[in-house]
């Protein structure tokens, strides 16, 4: 017998429903049974589907909750990131229940697959699935993204206490130049009809308000004067074409309005066969220009030293091609400024870096000073060597992608509870990619209740259902030796 219950929450822009099926049965107090079914809708920012999702997908509610928890600390760690105070960053998350709900459906359409086979998802993999979306709020809303996040789905109050903004692009009363006024002028004149131009007015149709374009006007002028059948009808057509959906038009141009001013024949579309030859993936590219527009933009002497350099320290071809297409953003480095650095940091390490290339690509944008040398100090301090810590990198590229304060140090803390040595890390570095308060405490919690030895990944990599078995299994050969 199951017990339904149902809970619906919508609104003029969003919608999402929860229905949970319960199975009834009985307590065991070898076996946990969860709730079979979670169903998730959501509605996407402003009304638009952006998630994907065209039918339920089955979430247990445990995993649910835990998925919100680190939505929650993924969205909290990118404000701080954009220069928000901690305190200001822990109250938007805690009062924008909605928006962390739009982003969990994000997470389950990016991740499809997964639940399709019951595989939970890493801290890695649920933080790469919404960091880049969040930069895109980023890139269209600026300074006021707190406002949007806490007043999700409706419009952000425009009269917010500065307290509260992002720092990252200057306020509207900073004078413009005259070349950026006579731009942003000319993308709101009336014609004598008493319409806007109608690139303007296409462009509205497209999900872009005149607000928005005013924004890109200010930031890029040349965009007020590009023509509509000439330069912006041809690209957003070829950009649908690609497979990419409307909605997502507005945060692509929002991005990289210079798309709209080259050429498709001579440039963009030369552009994409050249890294079509290097590997890229083909069938990715509606992807990869929502991840990384820009990469349509760069000139192809600034691929090729990307691609001359991923090559030099040992990236193969066909690996090369890979990381363009899941790191297009890799482009946007400097070599000799960033990449080849970090390389040489990693190198002093012992790291073999053409792999972490490959398994992190995303590592090589942190900063040396402010990111990679602070953690490596943090597990020298804890009795590490640098030739271990040089295998817990190479083991998991992703471990100083990690915040100090927010991950690593509670986990570290939670650890010297565990009954492993500090080698145990060493083998298994992954240990830093899983909640803390969701996956290691509670699991951790079941093999001291049945009295069993796991490794640690064991504990943590396995599946749900193949860790009840594992546990059960270990249960059972206990019983047997003692009965003996």
């Amino acid at each position: 017998m199951k017990a339904l219950f149902a809970v619906r929450c919508s609104s003029s822009s969003v919608g999402f429903t929860y229905l949970l099926s319960k199975p009834v049965l009985p307590s065991s107090r070898n076996r946990l049974f969860l709730p079979d079914k979670a169903f998730f809708f959501c509605r996407g920012i402003f009304g638009t589907r952006v998630d994907g999702l065209s039918a339920a997908r089955s979430v247990p509610p445990t995993l649910l909750t835990a998925e919100k928890e680190e939505a929650k600390a993924v969205l909290a760690l990118f404000l701080k990131n954009q220069g928000v105070s901690k305190s200001v960053a822990s109250r938007t998350v805690n009062k924008s229940d909605v928006f962390i709900d739009h982003l969990i459906s994000r997470l389950h359409s990016v991740h499809k697959s997964r639940y399709l086979v019951g595989r939970e998802l890493t801290t890695l993999e649920i933080r790469d699935a919404l960091i880049p979306y969040l930069e895109s709020l980023h890139e269209e809303h600026g300074n006021v993204l707190v406002d949007v996040v806490e007043n999700f789905p409706d419009p952000p109050v425009k009269d917010k206490p500065a307290a509260a903004a992002l720092p990252a692009i200057p306020p509207p009363e900073v004078p413009l130049s005259s070349k950026k006024l006579k731009a942003v002028s000319r993308v709101s004149e009336i014609g004598p009809a008493g319409d806007l131009p109608p690139h303007i007015l296409y462009l509205i149709d497209l999900g872009l308000d005149l607000e928005k374009i005013k924004v890109i006007t200010r930031k890029f002028p040349a965009f007020a004067y590009y023509s509509l059948e000439g330069k912006i009808k041809p690209i957003v057509e070829f950009l649908i074409d690609l497979g990419i959906p409307k909605e997502n038009l507005p945060v692509i141009l929002t991005k990289r309005p210079q798309l709209c001013g080259i050429s498709l024949s001579e440039n963009i579309i030369p552009t994409m066969r050249f890294l079509e030859d290097l590997g890229v993936d083909k069938a990715q590219w509606a992807k990869v220009i929502y991840r990384f527009p820009a990469l349509l933009t760069y000139s192809r002497q600034k691929v090729e030293s990307t691609v001359d350099f991923l090559s030099e320290m040992g990236v193969s071809a066909d690996s090369i091609g890979k990381i363009l297409t899941r790191a297009p953003n890799i482009i946007s480095y400097s070599v000799e400024d960033k990449l080849r650095p970090t390389a040489d940091y990693f190198s002093s390490l012992n790291v073999d870096v053409g792999i972490l290339l490959f398994r992190s690509p995303s590592t090589f944008g942190l900063s040396i000073e402010a990111n990679l040398k602070p953690i490596t100090e943090f597990f020298l301090g804890k009795g590490y060597t640098r030739e271990e810590i040089g295998i817990m990198i190479s083991r998991y590229g992703a471990l100083y992608s990690f915040s100090l304060e927010d991950n690593l140090i509670p986990k570290w803390e939670f650890f010297l509870t565990m009954d492993y040595s500090k080698d145990e890390l060493v083998k298994f570095p992954q240990y830093f990619g899983y909640s803390l308060e969701h996956r290691i405490k509670p699991r951790y919690a079941l093999v001291r209740e049945y009295g069993v030895r796991l490794l640690l990944n064991q504990i943590l990599s396995l599946s749900r259902s193949n860790f009840d078995k594992t546990l059960e299994k270990k249960l059972m050969i206990m019983t047997k030796k003692k009965a003996l």
